[in-house]
């Protein structure tokens, strides 16, 4: 691999890199850089140098499989938002002031667990292969989505999640099938794909969650007569949810191909890559992590908080709204987020480059965070129809700023020390991930609610506490590494050619 390949690091660099392969003739292997190699399963072949060649079309059919393998997860993660508070409330047997506490724990235990089982399952698809890997954590989603729904306790529900969590590592897997699928050419394309299949999952969930929760009362000419779907309100929505990751295990297992590379080849030699102490101790990375991190903590904790503050009563601060609208937010929340991502993103990133996006999504947010309980007023006074106005506007606009997940992705990848640290930089990314969506959640909730029972702010004390939030994001962007600023490259060239010039 020569100097120059190893420093090239564009919104184009895979997420996760495959295993390099030197072509040169074969070479006794005595440096510290080459390790054993071993053979793998008989029935898979090693790839030949025509499927290494950049200009392999990308397999579409393989890229569907993994795609819709890749919405399971946020199908289950965010089907159960619209209608967890209600649940929490009614199986749970839960006051309403208390309802935020233990939403928040719910959400929080999937996250912890997913947290700790995601570097096993990891390691698991490097030993076992990453097929019977994705195959096993889509059948757990799928069981433990479908049991979520028969709980009668808060404590069950916790367990339910938890072990949902467990299985919930399908996006590893899914990340490294997808950069082994795609070529130096076509990853760039393979990942807008990956994106998109994400914010599919993220309408989806919502759009089952809240339109299939007690459905022998929203729909009784059909459902009325079910006695299993009287006594389990919330039951169709995980079926729904269970059997989406049950299809997607069922046709993964028949159509999905083996991607780990198999080394039979004698001559190969295989790079190490570099420990990880070494890749967080590269220039930078330490604080584009911390702003990976706190960019989702911003996401997660609005995410988490906004369900109980729709469901919350006018009167104690939130909208009152019923699942159903709670569903109808949440999916034109999905789909505004989407376009953001596919229309308006590539091309404005391209002109301003990633910092600068960054710092405008960062403005953005405490001005969200401000709008929303600010609509509580007009619900107050009964303005019903300024209310149903202005709100899809504030839907649409606020969006916008989930362009800055995918621009602290792109420094993420700016910013990793060598083209061989990638996996293991975004191993510690989505461990990190995880470890915020376990604590964010049951912390941001429970400050709501108290500020709910103690009608601290008018109710609107997890709002303050998120606005605060954005504040020290903007201050945290100060110590963006030049390196991952992304600049457009023409104006790169040009502030170079100043500098020099001085």
């Amino acid at each position: 691999m020569t100097a120059s390949a190893a420093t090239i690091h564009s919104e184009r660099t895979p997420l996760l890199s495959s295993t390099e392969r030197d072509s040169s003739p074969p070479t006794a292997l005595t440096t510290s850089d080459a390790s054993t190699l071993v053979d793998g399963p008989p029935d898979v072949d090693p790839p030949s140098p025509a499927e290494d060649d950049e200009d392999r079309p990308l397999p579409l059919w393989q890229m569907f499989l993994l795609c819709f393998a890749r919405l399971v997860e946020p199908v289950a993660f965010f089907s159960i938002f619209p209608f967890v508070s209600e649940m929490i409330h009614e199986s749970g047997s839960v006051p309403d002031a208390e309802v935020g506490f233990w939403s928040g724990w719910i959400e929080s235990c999937f996250s912890l667990t997913q947290t700790v089982f995601m570097l096993f399952w990891g390691r698991a698809s490097d030993k076992y292969g990453r097929k019977p890997v994705l195959i096993a954590s889509l059948s757990g989603v799928a069981v433990a989505s479908v049991l979520f729904g028969l709980s009668k306790s808060v404590w069950q529900m916790i367990a339910l999640r938890s072990v949902a969590g467990i299985f919930a590592g399908t996006i590893v897997t899914v990340r490294t099938m997808i950069t082994e699928n795609s070529t130096q050419k076509t990853q760039a394309r393979a990942f807008s794909f990956f994106a998109f299949a994400g914010n599919i999952g993220i309408f989806l969930g919502p759009v089952i969650g809240g339109g299939l929760s007690k459905p022998a009362t929203q729909l009784p000419a059909v459902f009325g007569g079910s006695w299993l779907l009287r006594e389990y309100p919330y039951l169709l929505p995980c079926l729904i949810s269970g059997g989406l990751a049950a299809v997607a295990a069922v046709i993964n297992l028949i159509w999905l191909k083996e991607t780990r590379k198999l080394q039979k080849d004698h001559h190969a030699i295989v790079l190490t890559p570099p420990s990880m102490r070494e890749v967080v101790s590269g220039p930078g990375v330490i604080p584009v992590l911390c702003i990976f991190e706190y960019a989702l903590l911003l996401g997660v904790a609005f995410t988490a908080m906004c369900p109980v503050f729709f469901y919350t009563p006018i009167e104690l601060g939130g909208y009152n709204f019923t699942p159903p609208q709670i569903s109808l937010y949440l999916a034109i929340a999905g789909i505004s987020q989407a376009i953001w991502l596919l229309l308006v993103f590539p091309p404005l990133v391209n002109r301003i480059g990633t910092g600068k996006l960054l710092r405008l999504c960062a403005c953005a947010w405490p001005i969200t965070f401000m709008a929303l309980p600010l609509m509580n007023i007009l619900l107050r006074h009964g303005q019903w129809t300024a209310f149903w106005v202005i709100m899809p506007m504030i839907i649409i606009t606020s969006s916008g700023v989930s362009m800055a997940f995918t621009a602290v992705q792109l420094a993420l990848n700016d910013i990793s020390p060598n083209p061989l640290a990638h996996g293991t930089l975004n191993g510690v990314a989505l461990s990190l991930q995880s470890a915020v969506r376990a604590v964010a959640p049951a912390t941001y909730n429970t400050v709501y609610a108290i500020g709910v029972e103690r009608q601290i702010l008018w109710g609107e004390l997890g709002f303050a506490m998120l606005i605060v939030t954005a504040f020290g994001f903007i201050v945290l962007l100060k110590w963006l590494p030049e390196q991952a600023e992304g600049r457009p490259k023409k104006k790169a060239d040009e502030e170079t050619q100043r500098e020099e010039a001085q």
